[in-house]
């Protein structure tokens, strides 16, 4: 049996840029960082003594005999890319739901691609499970996804991501003294606020008009670079980096209506009149869980005005998809 733990990840500027569409004529760039909340698979081969020959456990089961008959699109392509010929039991368990802007989805892919190398005893680099999970849900299932979110979960970490050019992936590490880093982390604030609709519609109507919000999107990859500025600045005060994501939420919700809506709106507009400087929805929009910059002497102001939504602590986490139990049976 082999355990993966892969994190799941905030996105706090750049989102968008990370769509093959605008970066392999552009350029992206995103600044992220992997948090205390995490994605679990379990793999192991399964034995010779049942009528299928593959048993995935997530939110149902499914026992199959063949890989094409999966349903799960993620575990199925997972499985035709590694070229298993026994079968397979996999496991799925999470910290927070799916379908919620933190890259769940992107994170199992990571992460069964992860268990499936050690499962063939094989070793793989951060960089190549990253180009792997983003080759498996780009190419093979054709979702409706960017390249960050693979990224961040087989890295792990505080980064700037760069995406396009030859290298299609390049991580650089932000490095803060752990004092301010620990100052940024006391100023954010998750809450959910409900399960999104047609998250995949969403980023199919956004990556559609991607063409036509080139100025938007390019103002968001600078953003990037401002925020890191901010970060780097002598002063021991971030209400700037609060002040730009209030403005990059300004326009990501500009490319596309069905970002938000008048139940996230007023969510986010609370918050701002209760103290948050800034913040945004995370994931594609619709839903999931919005993100909030605010001071810690705010913080107790905007948990009873947001009383209805469910808070949600979290830190930062500087390690990728790991392997965090290796014991691989006996061939049958």
């Amino acid at each position: 049996m082999i355990i993966s733990r892969t994190p799941l990840r905030i996105s706090f500027f750049g989102g968008g840029t990370d769509y093959p569409v605008f970066y392999e004529e552009h350029g992206g760039a995103v600044l992220s960082t992997s948090i205390n909340k995490y994605s679990y698979v379990i793999c192991r081969r399964l034995p010779p003594f049942f009528d299928y020959n593959y048993r995935i456990r997530y939110a149902i089961q499914e026992e199959i005999k063949t890989i094409a008959e999966i349903k799960h699109p993620s575990a199925r392509e997972c499985l035709n890319f590694m070229k298993f010929d026994y079968g397979i039991e996999i496991h799925h368990n999470a910290d927070l739901p799916a379908m919620s802007g933190l890259g769940s989805s992107s994170a199992f892919t990571v992460g069964l691609l992860n268990v499936l190398h050690a499962l063939k005893g094989q070793l793989v680099t951060k960089r190549e499970l990253a180009l792997e999970a983003i080759h498996v849900e780009q190419d093979m299932i054709k979702e409706n996804v960017g390249s960050q979110d693979q990224t961040a979960a087989a890295f792990g970490g505080f980064n700037r991501i760069e995406f396009g050019g030859r290298r299609k992936i390049w991580v650089q590490p932000i490095t803060l003294e752990q004092s301010k880093m620990g100052f940024l982390q006391n100023h954010l604030m998750l809450f959910f606020t409900g399960f999104p609709r047609n998250a995949s519609e969403i980023a199919a109507e956004q990556i559609r008009t991607t063409p036509q919000k080139t100025a938007e999107l390019e103002a968001m990859k600078e953003m990037v670079d401002e925020a890191v500025k901010v970060l780097n600045s002598h002063q021991n005060n971030y209400d700037d980096f609060g002040r730009l994501l209030h403005e990059t939420w300004q326009l990501k919700r500009g490319l596309t209506p069905q970002i938000t809506n008048s139940h996230i709106d007023e969510i986010y507009e609370m918050a701002r009149g209760a103290g948050a400087l800034g913040g945004k929805l995370l994931g594609a929009g619709g839903g999931g869980f919005i993100l909030l910059f605010v001071r810690p002497e705010s913080q107790p102001k905007i948990r009873e005005k947001l009383g209805k939504l469910l808070y949600v602590p979290f830190n930062f986490h500087d390690l990728g998809s790991q392997i965090v139990y290796y014991a691989p049976e006996q061939n049958y």
